[in-house]
C-alpha cells in the first residue's frame, strides 16, 4: 500500500495513506452522532455538542464495545502499508499499537512521542 501516518485519540482518527501515484485521507469516528443526540437529549439536558460530551460520560460497557469496533475499522483501513506512524495525545496510540501488534502488523507501526 505504501505509508500511512494517523492521528488518534478516543473520538476519532486521521488517517494519511501516501502511495507511489496517489494520496488518500480518510478520517475514523468512535461515537456516532446519533447515540451523542440521544445522550444529550435524555442525559445531560445541558446543550452539549456531540464533541463536546466527554467519553467517559459513555457506559463503560458501551465504550468497550464501540472501541473495539473502532480499532477494528482503523485496522482495517491500515493493514496493507508498509509503514504506520501513529501519532495522538492520549493512551490510544498505545492501545492501537498493543492490537497491531496482536494482529501481527507491529513491526509496521511506530508511535510518535511529541515532546513539548
Amino acid at each position: 500500500m505504501g505509508k500511512v501516518g494517523l492521528w488518534i485519540d478516543y473520538r476519532k482518527t486521521i488517517i494519511v495513506s501516501v502511495m507511489e501515484k496517489w494520496e488518500e485521507i480518510k478520517k475514523v469516528v468512535l461515537v456516532s452522532e446519533q447515540y451523542l443526540q440521544y445522550s444529550i437529549d435524555s442525559n445531560l439536558k445541558v446543550g452539549y455538542s456531540p464533541l463536546q460530551i466527554p467519553v467517559n460520560y459513555i457506559p463503560p460497557r458501551i465504550f468497550q464495545e464501540r472501541i473495539n469496533i473502532y480499532y477494528d475499522e482503523v485496522i482495517a483501513s491500515i493493514c496493507d502499508a508498509n509503514s504506520i506512524l501513529i501519532f495522538g495525545s492520549n493512551t490510544a496510540k498505545y492501545e492501537l499499537k498493543y492490537r497491531l501488534e496482536m494482529n501481527k502488523l507491529g513491526d509496521r507501526a511506530l508511535v510518535i512521542e511529541l515532546v513539548v
